[in-house]
């Protein structure tokens, strides 16, 4: 579109089902790899990823001219095969239905993305169901408990 101009940044995150620590260290940068390329080649820019064994956050400079409910779509079913094609989990991995995603101005980029590469050190202090609920309470995004992700507080997977 002629004389359109956007700065569009998001942190998306997204839980394996049930919240099974499912995402290993050996192969973990194995997946943000293939995430990053999958957000990519939809137009998007990676500016950050990580994850912990039960769930990704990701910092993308995000393209106005795709919808980001199908970019969210085709990085799970995509990462989920990959998973899945090339045998990286022992168990049956799927992602939990839904994401957060929320929204942040340029000046905020390098904190969101320290805060984003800090995620082990992060998660020794706060569990990711207060982590998530803060994020959905500071951004004043209205929820339903019976409706967020099914949290278990004492996953573990990294030990």
């Amino acid at each position: 579109m002629a004389n359109t101009y956007t700065q569009l940044y998001f942190q998306i995150v997204f839980a394996v089902k049930n919240r099974d620590a499912l995402i290993q260290k050996p192969w973990r940068e194995k997946l943000h790899g293939y995430i990053t390329g999958i957000v990519q080649n939809h137009g998007h820019k990676m500016l950050s990823i990580n994850s912990m064994p039960d769930h990704v956050h990701m910092l993308i400079g995000y393209n106005h001219t795709k919808l980001l409910p199908d970019l969210i779509e085709n990085v799970k079913t995509s990462s989920n095969d990959y998973i899945k094609i090339n045998q990286l989990s022992r168990f049956k991995f799927e992602w939990q239905k839904g994401y957060g995603a929320f929204s942040y101005s340029r000046s905020q980029i390098p904190a969101v993305a320290k805060y984003i590469e800090n995620q082990e050190a992060h998660h020794r202090k706060k569990s990711f169901r207060a982590e998530y609920l803060e994020l959905l309470r500071k951004f004043e995004v209205e929820y339903d408990e019976r409706y967020v992700f099914e949290f278990f507080d004492d996953v573990r997977g990294w030990e």
